[in-house]
């Protein structure tokens, strides 16, 4: 008689299996199946969405066109409110596609149903709940305002972990492995987090309660892929302009 309660379980809609991964061994190199599938999934989608807005672009633009124009404006006004109006165009580039790439990566473990795809071992989910997504990014941004040091000032770059004393030097050295930490492992917690939350309320109670869970989620994601991208802005600047410096406009 209450069979039908058990119907929303006939479909696999979530499932938790924490710490099984599939991987991949060619040679010497071994690599994370689901992480690699996920990723160039979202990569694809990325590049078709901006060779269809470009391919034939209108003056009044509309559908996918449209959605990269609005994409391309929120993350130059984004650069532009970290490295200011002087130093933001050559890192539009670099910023947008970080923040991309974790927006879209972010989203798809939210919306799309990846257990209904089989593996040999564990499941698809978003690249951003693997603490190796995270951390390559992370020091990528790392990799971005070492980089952006060096070509504008040089070897004078070094100049900024004395300053204004040589004593807070271990602090200053300190504060560029702090860096890549906080930014990988917020990213890395808040969506691993998401994601077995939503798990288990599917599991418990389906359909109707992790509802809400979910849109909150995917609120926070699209947060997350902001806060990511804003702070890799700020530490551009920071490199860029050196501790204490502001720019002020003429």
């Amino acid at each position: 008689m209450l069979n039908f309660l058990d119907a929303p379980n006939i479909l696999p809609l979530a499932n938790l299996e924490v710490g099984h991964h599939l991987y991949w061994q060619i040679g010497n190199l071994k690599i994370h199946g689901q992480v690699f599938i996920v990723s160039w999934i979202v990569i694809g989608l990325l590049v078709g969405a901006s060779v269809l807005a470009t391919r034939n672009p209108q003056r009044i633009p509309k559908g996918v066109q449209n959605l990269m124009e609005y994409a391309l404006e929120f993350v130059r006004e984004l650069t532009k409110n970290q490295l200011g109006e002087k130093e933001y165009r050559p890192w539009v580039p670099f910023v947008g596609t970080l923040f991309l790439f974790i927006f879209a990566s972010n989203w798809s473990g939210a919306l799309v149903p990846w257990k209904l795809i089989k593996l040999p071992e564990g499941e698809l989910a978003a690249p951003t709940n693997d603490i190796n997504t995270t951390v390559a990014l992370a020091l990528l941004v790392s990799l971005a305002y070492f980089y952006a040091g060096f070509s504008k000032k040089g070897l004078g770059y070094f100049a900024k972990y004395v300053q204004p004393t040589p004593v807070l030097l271990p602090i200053a050295i300190l504060e560029d492995f702090t860096k890549p930490l906080s930014l990988s492992f917020r990213l890395f917690g808040n969506i691993l987090a998401d994601e077995l939350v939503v798990g288990v309320l599917v599991l418990l109670v389906p359909l109707f309660v992790p509802l809400p869970v979910m849109l909150l989620g995917l609120f926070t994601s699209a947060i997350q892929a902001l806060v990511f991208a804003t702070l890799a802005g700020a530490y551009i600047h920071e490199a860029l302009e050196g501790h204490g410096e502001e720019e002020h406009a003429p």
